[in-house]
């Protein structure tokens, strides 16, 4: 059977995976991955831990969240014979917003943690925010220390994985969601441009597309997963 392995955001903790775990209940085994809380690590280090946790046996789709996309689509150009399939959520190839790069002595000193649980809401959120999801928004981002969030905003302002996106072979869907305010619309047509196969699949959500719309969500990768994995055909009576 196919494993639907989930690679979480920034927050590394893969607990607001919940929502998308229901929606998703009996279309495939899951295997939620989360990052360690506390170390100060960049990509190279993260996507190790996200390659020891693949599954060994199974074949993988692999599901890459905003900040794990780079990692997802490297593992997916290192491991053609495992990953069948890779999906995408409002995520990125390189830096979305290369003029920060200028400014990456920021993302060394910023005081993250000591921002207001509402700027993140507003950011990740918008007007889709509940209680239910503010709260675990709120108790995710608790859970993670400030080191390890500066060096993931300070690897995202160098990542470039456009050379292992040039030699995934499985196929992409990419999950767009129409009022992102972190992600532009251009992360994903560079994606697009540099496979031309990717599939893009626009919802209707904020950033955290995968909380907010869990459902639609979760239907555009069950429609995904029967092309990668086709059903057999039913025979005649």
């Amino acid at each position: 059977m196919t494993t639907l392995v989930l690679l979480p955001g920034m927050d590394g903790t893969g607990t607001l995976f919940d929502p998308l775990v229901n929606a998703l209940s009996g279309a495939a085994s899951f295997k939620v991955v989360a990052y360690p809380p506390a170390a100060p690590n960049g990509y190279g280090a993260l996507q190790n831990v996200a390659e020891a946790a693949l599954p060994a046996d199974e074949s993988i789709i692999l599901l890459g969240e905003s900040f794990s996309g780079p990692i997802a689509i490297s593992l997916a150009a290192k491991h053609p014979n495992r990953i069948k399939g890779v999906v995408l959520c409002c995520t990125f190839v390189r830096n979305p917003h290369p003029f920060l790069a200028l400014f990456g002595f920021v993302a060394a000193l910023a005081p993250i943690k000591q921002l207001p649980l509402t700027f993140a809401c507003a950011a990740l959120l918008g007007r889709r925010a509940t209680p239910d999801l503010r709260r675990a928004l709120g108790a995710a981002l608790a859970m993670v220390s400030g080191a390890a969030f500066r060096a993931r905003l300070k690897a995202v302002l160098s990542i470039d994985v456009s050379a292992d996106l040039a030699r995934v072979t499985a196929p992409i869907l990419y999950l767009r969601a129409s009022e992102d305010r972190l992600i532009p619309k251009q992360a994903g047509n560079l994606i697009k441009h540099l496979q031309p196969s990717t599939q893009v699949r626009e919802i209707e959500g904020p950033h955290c597309l995968l909380q907010a719309a869990p459902v639609a969500a979760a239907q555009a990768i069950r429609e995904f997963m029967r092309t990668v994995e086709p059903q057999p055909a039913m025979s005649g009576a």
